[in-house]
């Protein structure tokens, strides 16, 4: 039994998730104009705490102003064909704490070009998030003790060796494979062991899960604000593109691009082209989800969309519950806004002049959750941050040479999280640390004690599943703060913030960065000058890596061979190499020969599943395929599948039918059925003898029967039930 606990411990430790990705955003400062002579009195309804449209779109568009030179991106070519894509951003907070060099390196991306210049054949694969480190021995084992809700120091160093990628773009649905062996293995192996095994277990696989899903969000915020910011100043061709202009990959050799000029150079591709921004964003997402790793392209768009929406109702949602009770209470209300303007945290003031009346004001703490500041004794003798700011006679924001201006000291009360479901999430109370922990501890510790130490589960026990959907219920519909989800994409883009955002004062971030790390309750985490020195560190092992002849390349090239895979094994043959992937966590992977043979049929295959994709995109767009895209580019598509479409999927057949039957171009129609009867697979016959019923043209209809009589008679696979289906319906030529 000893030997065994030690076994299991072992590779416990050994087994690593890790996580980190770091820099920040922009604050706008909003202060509320209010009248400070009564203290009850609300602030000045016409004061700049109001949002309307132009206000915003006015903030949006300085802050983009702001943030025009806030990223750019590197490229740089590797031997064997491949390019390396990494986002730099500068840290004007880094910049503001005394680092000169506040340009810091955050995302790197790997595009397989397959040596050539034709993006058709391009594929996005691994995602470094650059923050995001194997976590060291020590925290390990702190993140394995059951209960320890702290943050317990900083990594110094990253691990040795090349950085761990945050995600396999080409790989997700093994990941998720991956991710349901070592629940299975959680469920029937070590949990038997006992109590202690067990908690240990579940802690650190819990809190590796949020150390990797807090730089997961850290990089959806960042590529997001990047895109948004770079759609601002492309042109709109660009913003039509589903892929990069072609461009002679050789011609630009081992060159830094940087991608923040106002308009793209000519010949030049930008970054990453729509459709890979899109596929980066949605498998980030997807990664979160129990089955994310399955769906396919046709599900990014939606992904990405209801991702958007989401946000920007829950912050606009939060703005006015936050902005209306702080007016209601006589506070003030200053949003925080990321580098493309998006409002996702808000800070609550209170003026110390205001603290002079007798302290018998009413106070709601509905949705502030904070204490009573009109009663608190330690507000009128603050001695900790503050901040002057200056209105004139009418109580509107003015700067101090304003000859009415009167200054007028703020203190801090508060600060939220916007983009959180439900109600404003509390992030920092400056009067009590512990205010917003207990919060976010909240659903933990209950989950834990759940099912860490009472082995009680929702499938498994009545009582405990009626009694917590109850009290789910209870909490969420009332807004409750408490057994909320966790807070952990917020803290993920305040820490975010607090980088980008050189404007605020270095004693509040200090201030605010002390907070939120005393606040964290994982183990793992680090704090934001220990991730940029981490960020710094990977960026310089993956550049080393990728510059080794049998680093990076070779790593790409031993990819290459594996996706050659599925072109020399048929769907037996496959079934049984991806389970011994599966049952050996991922050590065995089948690999063909890299021959010329084979790279042709993998330029091929790459081709077919890019033309595929496009034309599942026309067929589910719109009734009338020349409304909504360009009919030249739908028929190249086309004409790629009737020269190499004979290995096409049935989902490829589906498309060309649908376009067949969504477009009045007669040339593409007869594209449609050339390329049905190249692919010749049994939904291409479905969807030929589907056309040549519903079709009324007789010389059309008798052209589709002499396709598929001669489909059924070239191919001896075809099992005669179905020729003599096919024949019956046909009828004699």
């Amino acid at each position: 039994m000893t030997f065994r606990l030690l076994v299991l411990l072992l590779v416990f430790m050994l087994g690593c998730v890790c996580a980190a990705a770091q820099s920040e955003k922009q604050l706008l400062f909003n202060v509320a104009a209010k009248p400070s002579a009564t203290p009850a009195a609300s602030p000045d309804p016409s004061g700049n705490n109001k949002r309307t449209s132009e206000d915003d779109s006015g903030a949006r568009a300085d802050a983009a102003a702001r943030s025009s030179q806030q990223f750019r991106l590197e490229r740089m070519q590797l031997s064997g064909g491949a390019e390396l894509l990494t986002i730099f951003a500068r840290l004007d907070g880094v910049n503001s704490a005394g680092d000169n060099n506040a340009e810091v390196p955050l995302i790197s991306v790997v595009r397989d070009t397959l040596s050539d210049s034709n993006s058709e054949n391009d594929r996005l694969r691994y995602v470094w998030m650059l923050s995001y480190t194997r976590p060291n021995l020590m925290k390990r084992l702190a993140s394995a003790i059951p209960f320890l809700y702290q943050h317990v120091g900083n990594q110094t160093k990253a691990s040795n060796g090349s950085p761990k990628p945050i995600i396999d773009l080409a790989n997700a649905h093994r990941q998720m494979w991956n991710r349901f062996l070592w629940m299975g293995v959680q469920n029937i192996v070590l949990d038997s062991y006992g109590l202690p095994i067990k908690a240990s277990t579940r802690t650190y696989r819990r809190n590796a899960k949020d150390y990797r899903a807090g730089h997961v969000l850290q990089a959806l915020s960042i590529l997001d604000n990047y895109e948004h910011i770079r759609s601002h100043r492309r042109e709109e061709g660009e913003l039509l593109a589903f892929a990069p202009p072609q461009i002679d990959i050789e011609s630009l050799g081992a060159s830094t691009v940087v991608d923040d000029a106002p308009k793209p150079v000519v010949g030049a591709p930008a970054g990453f082209s729509p459709g890979e921004m899109l596929e980066l964003r949605a498998r980030l997402i997807l990664s979160s989800k129990t089955f994310g790793g399955l769906l396919g392209p046709e599900r990014f768009h939606s992904t990405v969309a209801r991702r958007l929406i989401s946000s920007i109702d829950t912050s606009g949602h939060n703005w006015e519950l936050l902005r209306q009770r702080a007016e209601t209470e006589g506070l003030y209300f200053e949003p925080l806004t990321m580098p493309d303007g998006q409002a996702t945290h808000a800070i609550i003031w209170i003026a110390k002049s205001d603290l002079a009346a007798p302290p018998d004001r009413p106070f709601q703490a509905r949705f502030l959750n904070i204490a009573n500041p009109w009663k608190d004794q330690r507000l009128r003798n603050w001695n900790g941050f503050s901040r002057t700011v200056y209105f004139d006679r009418d109580n509107r924001r003015v700067d101090a040479a304003n000859p009415d201006a009167h200054a007028v000291e703020m203190i801090p009360l508060a600060l939220y999280g916007l983009d959180h479901p439900m109600i404003p999430a509390l992030l920092i109370d400056f009067r009590n640390g512990l205010n917003p922990k207990k919060r976010e501890m909240s659903r933990r510790f209950f989950s834990d004690v759940a099912k860490d130490a009472l082995s009680l589960s929702s499938l498994g026990n009545f009582p405990y599943f009626v009694g917590r959907r109850a009290y789910e219920f209870v909490t969420g519909r009332r807004g409750m703060d408490v057994n909320q989800p966790t807070r952990l994409r917020s803290y993920s883009e305040l820490k975010l913030l607090l980088s980008f955002n050189g404007s605020i004062e270095p004693k509040l971030r200090e201030e605010i960065e002390r907070r939120v790390q005393n606040v964290s309750v994982n183990p793992l985490n680090n704090d934001n000058e220990t991730e940029v020195r981490l960020a710094r560190q990977q960026y310089d092992a993956l550049m080393n890596y990728a510059r080794c002849d049998d680093g990076l390349p070779a790593k790409i090239d031993r990819d290459r061979r594996a996706e050659m895979m599925p072109l020399k094994h048929g769907k037996t043959g496959r079934f049984f190499l991806n389970l011994a992937n599966v049952l050996s966590f991922g050590r065995y992977v089948h690999r063909e020969d890299a021959t010329a043979e084979m790279y042709s049929r993998l330029e091929v295959a790459r081709r077919l599943e890019y033309h595929t994709n496009f034309l599942k995109q026309v067929a589910r767009s719109s009734p009338q395929a020349e409304v909504a895209w360009d009919i030249g580019t739908v028929k190249q598509s086309l004409q790629f599948l009737v020269a190499d479409g004979a290995g096409a999927s049935g989902s490829t057949a589906k498309a060309a039918a649908a376009i067949f039957e969504r477009t009045e171009d007669a040339d593409a129609k007869q594209l449609c059925l050339d390329a049905l009867s190249k692919i010749n697979n049994r939904t291409a016959r479905a969807e030929l003898l589907g056309i040549y019923e519903r079709e009324s043209q007789a010389e059309l209809r008798a052209q589709i029967g002499e396709r598929l009589r001669k489909a059924i008679g070239s191919d001896p696979r075809i099992k005669p039930s179905e020729t003599r289906t096919v024949l019956n319906q046909l009828g004699q030529p």
